[in-house]
């Protein structure tokens, strides 16, 4: 008898140790520097943000495994298709060239392209089209390839420059090294709200529409994103991130 039971609970043990063993654990690339969305807090050293705590939740509530991965971002899609990491769930806006190289979710997010300028400044978008400024922009993102192509088919005479990131670009807009920086319109109110002294002059472009960035045979991932997003939806909890990231 005591054999008998010592077998079966052995068997349990290793039946919930496979079990264990078996979920999915996957790896979801971020910008380290687009708050509110992706970004390290910088007391706990840990990866957070309106992302990071969606994905979070949905990793939980589907039943698998997520770690985030901080990278440079004009290499976060290579990076996805030599398989370093498994998603990207970082602000991605959802465009034409990038669906040529990878899959997306359906949209969870939308976001206004806007201009930012010094608080004291009066550049308005019109002079920003029209006139020889220095324009800053975060490089590899949706609004660089946008201005860029359309700057060589309309002719703007402005110099752009190209950061790391939105707020690289905001601490030269603030040295006075280039006098607007386009930027998605929550990282712009992100540095508004931190007390930094900019501005938004003006939208520019259609809204972007954010996605969940998969290599292109990850079906399965997809269906069980798109899944978690709509239960994430229908939880009191989205509000939740809303009002704790984006003031909604």
């Amino acid at each position: 008898m005591k054999k008998i039971f010592l077998t079966a609970l052995m068997a349990l043990f290793v039946a919930g140790f496979a079990g264990k063993s078996l979920a999915a654990s996957y790896t979801n690339g971020i910008d380290p520097n687009y708050p509110p969305f992706a970004y390290i807090d910088e007391k706990t050293g840990q990866a957070a943000g309106f992302d990071v705590d969606s994905l979070n939740w949905i990793a939980k509530n589907m039943g698998f495994e997520v770690s985030h991965k901080p990278m440079a971002w004009d290499g976060i899609i290579p990076a996805l298709l030599a398989k370093q990491i498994d998603m990207v769930c970082s602000g991605m806006s959802i465009t034409p060239e990038r669906a040529k190289m990878v899959m997306f979710s359906d949209p969870y997010w939308q976001v206004n392209r806007v201009f930012v300028v010094p608080a004291d400044s009066s550049i308005t978008v019109e002079d920003i089209l029209s006139k020889p400024v220095k324009l800053g922009v975060q490089r590899g993102t949706s609004e660089a390839n946008a201005i860029r192509r359309e700057q060589q088919e309309k002719g703007y005479p402005f110099e752009l420059r190209q950061y790391d990131s939105a707020p690289l670009a905001i601490e030269d807009l603030l040295n006075g090294r280039i006098q607007a920086a386009l930027m998605d319109e929550l990282p712009a109110d992100d540095a508004i709200s931190k007390g930094r002294a900019v501005k938004k002059a003006g939208t520019h472009g259609k809204p972007d529409d954010f996605g969940v960035a998969l290599r292109k045979d990850d079906q399965k991932v997809r269906a069980l994103l798109d899944e978690g997003y709509k239960k994430l939806k229908a939880d009191p909890y989205w509000q939740e991130l809303q009002k704790k990231y984006l003031n909604k």
